[in-house]
């Protein structure tokens, strides 16, 4: 159990410091907006098929997420 949760928390981690390379903002702006946005939650919620997709299509999936939810990043 503690392996899996190990495993999500590193890889929620990746996915923000991806999306804040991608967005060119600091890592915690992006925290805050994932958060704000609810897209962590999203990713929480939904790791175990998140990590078997590409990093890439994982920052545009919560790119568009956000935005549907009034982000502007």
């Amino acid at each position: 159990m503690a392996t899996v949760l190990l495993n999500k928390i590193e890889y929620i981690i990746l996915l923000v410091a991806a999306f804040a390379a991608h967005s060119k903002v600091s890592e915690a702006k992006a925290y805050r907006y994932l958060s704000q946005y609810g897209a962590l939650a999203l990713c929480d919620k939904h790791y175990g098929i998140m990590h078997t997709l590409s990093l890439e299509e994982n920052i545009q999936t919560l790119q568009s997420y956000c935005q549907r939810k009034g982000g502007s990043l």
